[in-house]
């Protein structure tokens, strides 16, 4: 059985070991050691990666009991090896799951969500709760969070004997048998978990809650740790100051400045619909009255104008109206009819031109893939009957 290093002291960098085994994998190669110090993926934990001897390591992983690290070059069998993890990531990922710890935990002990899910990724975490949480709890949860990281609370990890454990309340997203390892953070958490964690949680650094959303009837919740979230702050604070700038309005009125801006902007848009409208009714009024079947092109129609505009056109030519918005090659298109069925022909369209699209017996609407000049035959030649 392979010598996890790892649980011993998290914060070691550098091991030396022996290749057990040596197998090609493709054009990688996966190898066994007698020990390491690289802890594979597991527990919403990402591997870590690293060197041995000037092998790079890609990816750990864990199965049967044994450690398998995947390199880029095979290293003999029975060799001495000198291992390196890239210390930088594991210290990050580190923060990042020992804040998730303290984050969960307070929400399992204060409002009785269990955790169900966790995925740690090189940007950030999230978290599935089995019960909604309010904005208000949140905030709630954030901020007792940070705390903890203030008081610097020494963080416990360890394999208690089975007598304890039996009497031991712990956090487990499923049953567990044999020899479990506890993560304890006095007043925060007591969880089973098998990845690895700061010693002390000032390490965190600061515990940031992104957003949250309803998610299979409880709450998924992203955040960052420590550096992450340092670099979010600041990302955000740039964005801050540009649209400060841009509103000539000092940072703390931003809010109220985009929502005037927004106001006003819904106030054009319905201006300028209305104006629109107007252009279309007098497009449409050039159509001869009662004329039969008829095939348009327009430039730049937004989808409901297309619409709208090849209704007003049925309704004037008394037959089938179908208007077209695009270039040479790939169109959109709305087909309208005065008391007619238009699905038919509208499928015939979509057949001979590769189209897509549908809509009611009285408007279909898609888009298909043909040439102005190839759109305007065929609909002489196949639609004009309908």
């Amino acid at each position: 059985m392979v010598e996890k290093l790892y649980y011993h002291n998290a914060y070691q960098k550098t091991f030396s070991a022996h290749v057990k085994t040596c197998e090609a994998k493709g054009e990688k190669f996966s190898i066994v050691l007698d020990r390491t110090a690289f802890y594979p993926e597991g527990g919403g934990q990402p591997s870590d990666i690293g060197v041995l001897n000037f092998v790079n390591v890609l990816d750990v992983k864990e199965k049967g009991g044994e450690i398998y690290h995947i390199t880029d070059r095979p290293l003999p069998a029975g060799s001495s090896v000198t291992g390196g993890i890239n210390w930088p990531r594991r210290f990050h990922l580190m923060q990042q799951h020992t804040g998730e710890h303290i984050v969960s935990g307070l929400a399992h002990r204060f409002f009785g969500a269990d955790n169900v899910g966790f995925h740690m990724s090189e940007d950030e975490m999230t978290v599935d709760w089995n019960r909604p949480l309010k904005e208000e709890q949140l905030a709630v949860i954030e901020r007792l969070a940070n705390e903890a990281v203030y008081r610097n609370i020494p963080v416990r990890t360890y394999f208690p004997a089975a007598e304890e454990l039996e009497k031991m309340e712990y956090r487990s997203k499923k049953e567990l048998s044999g020899s479990v390892r506890i993560v304890s953070i006095p007043g925060c958490d007591v969880c089973a978990c098998c990845g690895t964690h700061v010693a002390v949680t000032g390490e965190i650094g600061a515990v940031k809650l992104l957003g949250a959303q309803r998610y299979k009837g409880g709450t998924r919740v992203r955040l960052v740790c420590g550096a992450q979230a340092m670099e979010d702050y600041a990302r955000k604070q740039k964005n801050v100051a540009e649209i400060s700038s841009l509103l000539s309005a000092k940072q703390a009125e931003i809010f109220p400045a985009v929502k005037r801006l927004s106001a006003e902007n819904s106030e054009l848009k319905h201006t300028v619909s209305g104006l629109q409208g107007r252009v279309l009714e007098l497009k449409a009024s050039t159509v001869p009255k009662g004329c039969g079947n008829i095939c348009l092109f327009e430039d730049d129609l937004s989808s409901d104008d297309l619409r709208r505009f090849a209704s007003m056109v049925a309704g004037r030519c008394g037959g089938l109206a179908a208007v077209f918005c695009g270039h040479d090659g790939n169109y959109r298109y709305a087909l309208a009819g005065c008391e007619m069925d238009v699905r038919p022909a509208g499928r015939k369209m979509n057949a001979a031109f590769l189209g897509h699209g549908g809509g009611s017996s009285e408007l279909m609407q898609g888009s298909l893939k043909g040439g102005r000049e190839e759109l305007k035959r065929y609909f002489c030649e196949n639609l004009q009957s309908n």
